[in-house]
């Protein structure tokens, strides 16, 4: 991986910014990630921990999270010992990928203590730990490991804290020339001069290594890769780091690193910082991911129920087709009972003069033979009767069966771009509109969220621009958070999100930006020239009985925008309720 003990390295110094910091506030927003906030060096920051199997990190964060309503234990367990306390210092186990934090707070009784993070990012055995320094005791862990996964390691409230086993590899900061060409030298024949460079030092990644080998031209001559190697070491000893980021042309796969990395051949972006680095680097994929995984039941689901409708559909289109053959049915009843002197009980059929018909030609009529004329004439009118029904209904039906696709539609595209917090939206709303079944454990009624979270941008004219990200966001911000002069946006018959001017006052500019916000988070994100309706919310009703987001309105103009995905990062969105 690309995060190796000498990017931990990088990141610790980067830390010792916090030293002397205030935690104000801990979150988790996940059952892998800890927010810190802090107050360090007149500034506020916030720190991410994580222990994400797939992508452990430890960094400054600019992003937002959603709180969750209710906190985890561990999270509990860390605002209790850590919250309000002083980072005394922040360190690394050796050149591992491990780092320290020690805390000291005031507990219970007004002393002061000390508390230690222990934090491993070490991919799916990444773990954060809160330890008794005292003892070495382990109050708990983000991530439990029971004696049924480890008999050597156990993380459990309580238990003693046993280091990860030792790998024997040497430290590269303090090996000297010679120490290094003995221990380069009795590596076995068959391995390369990278993998010699992974299997005898700690902290280093195939990836530094590869760069090592590739800056010394040679996989066998010692005295040249020693100087690639020194240098390489003198440079992070020194604390000289380069982060950077460097995209492959061949493949698109991106790694970064604290030294140049000039064996890769692909677009490098530098950063000033670490932090800097591993945020552009991981970005929200590992919120994605987690989206994905707590989605996947929700979109089959929607996925399903959209099909359903889609043959119902066409199913109700060819009953529509047959319906319209009612008035052929009136006509033959009309033909029998002007033509029943004509035929008796027992006939099978009858040839009556069809006098619709300009040329006045005969028409054979069947007929059922158990019937008597009377009867069998009934029988024409009650089929052109029931026809006749059935296509009042068969078109209420259709009109019905469209409606829920496009609220199905609605659903779908809303999930695509749903944080954490949206998709429990999403998920409240399916079960109290009866589509899915609440399988919670707890008992009785859910209190419905009064004000859910709302996404605020901010325009370059500095007026706030709210967009909501699914129907209960959509509801509550168009039937009761926006003013009547407000202007009200949605994209023109394309599924998306409601999207209110919060000022009425406002430029072109602030409108073409809420225009592009509104494309965006919509079904047509990736089109150019989107079309997008905006009026004022006095124009905009939701008709009683409508499916949840559902809105009509009038008064309306469009124009034509295409969205950016860029411009709309640098609005900074706050999450506001």
């Amino acid at each position: 991986m690309s995060l190796d003990g000498l990017v931990v390295h990088a990141i610790v110094q980067e830390l010792q910014a916090c030293v002397g910091g205030r935690i104000s506030k801990i979150h988790m927003p996940s059952g892998n990630d800890i927010i810190f906030q802090l107050r360090a060096q007149n500034n506020n920051v916030r720190l991410l921990l994580s222990a994400n199997p797939t992508y452990p990190r430890v960094h400054f964060t600019q992003h937002t999270y959603a709180n969750p309503t209710d906190a985890p234990m561990f999270c509990m367990l860390l605002r209790k010992y850590c919250e309000g306390g002083i980072i005394e210092g922040v360190e690394q186990i050796g050149l591992e990928r491990m780092l320290r934090m020690h805390i000291r707070h005031r507990d219970e009784l007004g002393d002061l203590s000390l508390k230690t993070i222990h934090i491993e990012i070490m991919g799916r055995h990444s773990n954060i730990i809160l330890l008794n320094p005292d003892n070495g005791v382990i109050l708990d862990g983000i991530h439990h490991v029971t004696p049924a996964i480890s008999s050597h390691r156990i993380v459990l409230p309580g238990s003693t804290f046993v280091a990860p086993p030792d790998q024997g590899k040497h430290d590269p900061l303090t090996i000297d020339k010679a120490g290094f060409q003995e221990l380069f030298w009795n590596r076995p024949l068959e391995e390369t001069g990278d993998q010699r460079i992974v299997q005898l030092f700690s902290g280093l990644s195939p990836l530094v290594a590869k760069e090592i080998i590739y800056r010394a031209q040679s996989e066998q001559e010692v005295e040249l890769i020693w100087n690639a190697f020194s240098s390489v070491m003198t440079q992070i000893r020194e604390h000289k780091y380069t982060p950077s980021l460097v995209t492959k042309k061949d493949n698109g796969k991106a790694y970064f690193s604290v030294v140049e990395l000039t064996h890769l051949n692909g677009e490098v972006e530098r950063f000033n910082t670490i932090s800097e680095c591993l945020e552009a680097f991981y970005g929200d994929k590992a919120q994605r991911d987690t989206v994905k995984q707590r989605m996947a039941d929700l979109l089959r689901f929607l996925q399903n129920e959209k099909n359903k409708n889609v043959k119902k559909l066409d199913k109700l289109a060819e009953t529509l087709e047959e319906a319209k053959d009612a008035d052929k049915w009136r006509v033959l009843g009309e033909l029998l009972t002007s033509s029943m002197h004509l035929f008796k009980k027992g006939d099978s059929s009858v040839e009556a003069v069809n006098y619709y018909d300009e040329d006045q030609q005969t028409v054979k009529v069947a007929l059922d033979p158990l019937l008597t004329p009377s009867q069998n004439a009934q029988r024409y009118y009650k089929k052109y009767a029931k026809s006749k029904n059935s296509l009042l209904i068969v078109e209420e039906q259709i009109n019905n069966t469209h409606t829920e696709i496009t609220y199905l539609e609605s659903l779908l595209q809303q999930i695509a771009a749903a944080s954490l917090a949206d998709i429990v939206e999403i998920r409240e709303e399916l079960i109290e509109q009866g589509y899915i079944r609440d399988r919670s454990k707890k008992k009785g009624k859910k209190k419905k969220i009064e004000k859910p979270n709302i996404a605020c941008f901010t325009s370059s004219e500095g007026i706030p621009i709210y967009v909501g990200k699914n129907n209960t966001q959509n509801d509550y911000l168009t039937n009761r958070l926006a003013q009547s002069s407000d202007t009200w946006l949605h994209t023109k018959d394309i599924p998306g999100s409601h999207v209110v001017i919060r000022s009425t006052t406002f430029g072109e500019q602030t409108l073409l930006e809420a225009a592009s916000l509104s494309a965006y988070y919509s079904q047509a994100k990736e089109s150019s020239q989107v079309p997008v309706d905006y009026t004022q919310i006095r124009h905009v009703h939701k008709p009683n009985g409508a499916k949840p987001g559902f809105v009509i309105y009038d008064h309306q103009k469009t124009l034509f925008v295409t969205p950016n995905e860029q411009s709309i990062k640098q609005m900074q969105p706050i999450i506001k309720r």
